[in-house]
């Protein structure tokens, strides 16, 4: 079954352009293996847990999903639910680590079970070597990724990217990184953005998440709702990703996705001031 419309990106000027909304693996892994008896029952249900959960983003209709050698055991639990489905179906991106870019994918790879899709990088040196494993066609799509959009504005400059993976600096309450999107429309690069459900959205943490809410509020829609909608309002982001650790978290997410933002909250003059 092909994903839903709504769930696929939006038409843009982009090379490459993933699914509309993901999956982040970041939450699927555990950060040190077991070895004891008691850990090793507890890795078990953490597998069980994490396999669960893929399974109902992909019940959810979500298609993208992105892991990291550095999500512990993440890229081993994904792929064991993603091995199930029929590979043309779904894409998979994970990240280079370390000073051999074809040995990290590689690694990657026989982890998932999978050939990977997207291949996010931090490193210049790892670029001359992704961009001829694209041209050979081991990868479809290279990427950038960074917490500093300055960083990845740079990188769309000096390479040729299909996509940057932006962790912070793009939802409701911090837009600072819409410079780097606006280049990236220029550029013909898609933007992946995650983060945006922050402590703040979830938990109404500020006086600007606060005065966010009250507007939301008047037109039906929760801050997470809104936090959700929000990235992709501009042409240059295609993606966003949703970190979950449970089904019924990412069942919670996907049904606020599902659910439609009116067009009348983002022309609403209070909620533009606090945008602004």
């Amino acid at each position: 079954m092909a994903a839903p419309s709504h769930l696929l990106a939006p038409s843009t000027t982009a090379r490459f352009r993933p699914p509309r909304f993901g999956l982040g693996g970041s939450h699927l892994g555990n950060p040190e293996p077991a070895d004891n008896t008691a850990d090793n029952t507890a890795d078990q249900k953490a597998d069980e847990t994490a396999v669960a959960t893929v399974d109902a983003a992909y019940q959810a209709g979500i298609r993208f999903f992105d892991t990291s050698p550095a999500y512990g055991d993440s890229e081993r639990r994904l792929g064991t639910a993603l091995q199930r489905r029929p590979r043309g179906e779904f894409l998979v991106s994970t990240k280079v680590v370390g000073d051999d870019p074809e040995g990290s994918i590689r690694a990657s790879s026989e982890r998932l079970g999978l050939a990977v899709d997207l291949v996010f990088a931090q490193d210049d040196a790892a670029y001359p070597v992704l961009d001829r494993l694209r041209r050979d066609g081991v990868i479809k799509a290279l990427g950038a990724v960074s917490d500093d959009w300055r960083e990845l504005d740079r990188l769309v400059r000096d390479v040729e990217l299909d996509c940057v993976l932006l962790t912070t600096h793009y939802e409701l309450l911090d837009q600072s990184a819409k410079p780097l999107l606006d280049r990236c429309v220029a550029r013909g690069v898609s933007v992946v953005v995650s983060g945006v459900l922050t402590p703040q959205v979830l938990h109404v943490e500020t006086i600007q998440a606060r005065r966010l809410f009250a507007v939301c509020e008047r037109y039906g829609v929760s801050l997470p709702q809104a936090a959700l909608a929000f990235p992709s309002r501009h042409s240059a982001v295609t993606s966003v990703l949703i970190a979950a650790s449970s089904p019924a978290e990412i069942r919670a997410d996907a049904a606020l996705v599902r659910q439609p933002v009116p067009e009348r909250l983002w022309k609403d003059p209070e909620l533009l001031r606090l945008l602004s």
